[in-house]
């Protein structure tokens, strides 16, 4: 039994150091081959193209997408109930503000409206007799011929009469407003789009008969990214591309009237309203368009061309010549677009950045500017 454990035991060390050996041999191999690779690089020197950055005059753009929506509109509802006698306007028809719609059935209303005329009149009557009366019985009440309580009651009677005579006049009024309330009219010019119902049909009080809208100007909705609503500002132009319409029509021009000052959701966009003018009624409302917002110019910006952007985890970067090597440098941006990056930190004016040829080198790279001289 202890021959056997002894010849287990060897011939385990001998496969340890039979692995041993193996892995050794493999280690060497891939260290030699990476000190080759090495000394191969830095004897081969890549040739790019390099420039320095730039100051320019930026114009900044951004593109949204969004619909414009009429600046205005509203469904116009009944006030009383009745049945719809009449239909005045027809959808699409234009409508001036005040103008009268659709009228319902008066027979009601007018009934009403002469019981409340006559109420009133029956107690203004009795208000200006009871005041009269008073008169008489103060005079009656200084000579002595009537008691005090008497004069009491008559000036309680005419408090009574006055509250009748307002109630009277409120209901009056009221009855004045629901006869009113037969002609459906609009509050605000605009164009018919809706028609809800038809002539005949018996409205409730607030049931929508028509929606009014005013597509005099049109405004959109966009959200500005907080990293971009400093470069745009109330008056600046906006391009809207509508693909719905042809040639040259399909290009309308709008202006931002409005900037929310408080940042919305998680995302931090601000509200922008862009308006457009459609007096001439061009436009309908709510159609799709892509929006181009050209934001305040940027003097003096440092940029160099989108080319020089190598992405490394998810981070801009740019390689520069230095003393014959590509050095590796994170950098901030800021606008991106026409093929320009605006560089707020990270590189100087002095630096040559390399925009051409970075699939051939990595950090500490030999290089050679394209056109110039081996040294």
């Amino acid at each position: 039994m202890q021959i056997r454990d002894r010849k287990a035991k060897i011939l385990i060390l001998f496969l340890v150091v039979i692995v041993g050996v193996v892995a050794f041999r493999v280690i060497s191999n891939i260290l030699a081959r990476q000190d080759q690779a090495q000394k191969s690089r830095q004897g081969k020197v890549a040739v790019v193209a390099a420039e320095r950055p730039q100051y320019r005059t930026i114009t900044p753009k951004f593109r949204f997408s969004g619909s414009l929506d009429p600046v205005w509109q509203a469904d116009v509802a009944a006030k009383i109930d009745g049945r719809v006698e009449k239909v005045l306007v027809e959808e699409g028809q234009a409508v001036e503000a005040g103008q009268t719609l659709a009228v319902l059935d008066q027979a009601d209303t007018a009934a009403n409206l002469l019981n409340a005329r006559g109420l009133y009149v029956d107690a203004r009557t009795n208000y200006e007799k009871a005041r009269t009366d008073l008169g008489r019985y103060e005079r009656l009440y200084e000579q002595g011929a009537v008691s005090r309580e008497t004069l009491d009651n008559m000036r309680f009677a005419v408090e009574n009469a006055k509250g009748k005579l307002d109630a009277a006049q409120g209901n009056l009024r009221l009855r004045e407003s629901e006869s009113g309330g037969a002609n459906l009219v609009t509050p605000r010019a605009g164009i018919v789009q809706t028609r809800y119902h038809q002539e005949g049909y018996y409205a409730k009080t607030g049931t929508a008969l028509f929606n009014v809208a005013d597509i005099s100007t049109l405004r959109a909705k966009i959200d500005v990214p907080e990293g971009y609503v400093s470069s745009v500002e109330p008056g600046g132009t906006v391009d809207f591309v509508i693909p719905s319409r042809k040639g040259q029509d399909k290009h309308v021009r709008g202006t931002i009237t409005h900037i929310s000052p408080v940042a919305e959701g998680a995302a931090r966009t601000f509200a922008a309203e862009v308006t457009v003018d459609n007096r001439d009624g061009s436009l309908r409302g709510g159609v799709y368009a892509d929006t181009t917002i050209t934001a305040v110019p940027r003097e003096h910006a440092l940029t160099v061309p989108l080319s020089a952007i190598v992405m490394r985890d998810d981070q801009r970067t740019v390689y520069i010549v230095q003393d014959g090597k590509a050095v590796r440098r994170v950098i901030k941006t800021g606008y991106i677009g026409d093929n320009l990056v605006e560089v707020l930190d990270g590189i100087s004016a002095d630096d040559q950045v390399i925009t051409g040829g970075q699939n051939k080198i990595r950090e500490g790279s030999n290089v050679r500017i394209s056109g110039e001289k081996d040294s």
